[in-house]
């Protein structure tokens, strides 16, 4: 049987996301540390910010990703938000950086993050 739905909210200004984590192991170690504040950085259409966390990449790790998509980044030891092109994309995809381990995805208007700019301070936490 799998663990409740952990249903979590994304802060930034004026930018408030609300978001659903999967029931895997990355996501239940990111719900442990929260709530987190950080400053977001942005990657094309892609926010980032270092969270308190080591994680090694996951078996289910991937670089292709959907709009949406909620990751944390092993390397850089940050969440990752996609909602469209980065620098890495190819025509008519996501790509991060390098892969990446899914742990969720926005249920609001993703649009929204194109309003975060590099320095801003981010707030995950439960709702």
């Amino acid at each position: 049987m799998s663990a409740s739905p952990i249903d979590i909210v994304i802060r930034c200004g004026d930018v408030f996301l609300t978001a659903r984590l999967d029931d895997n192991e990355t996501a239940r170690q990111v719900a442990a540390i929260l709530p987190i504040t950080s400053e977001a950085g942005r990657w094309g259409e892609e926010i980032f910010f270092e969270i308190p966390l080591n994680c090694r990449l996951a078996p289910y790790a991937r670089d292709l990703m959907q709009p949406g998509e909620i990751a944390f980044w092993p390397p850089g030891r940050a969440l990752c938000v996609f909602w469209g092109r980065t620098p890495s994309s190819q025509e008519g995809e996501i790509r991060a950086a390098s892969p990446v381990n899914p742990i969720g995805r926005v249920t609001g208007d993703i649009r929204a993050l194109e309003q975060v700019q590099d320095g801003d301070e981010i707030v995950v936490e439960r709702t």
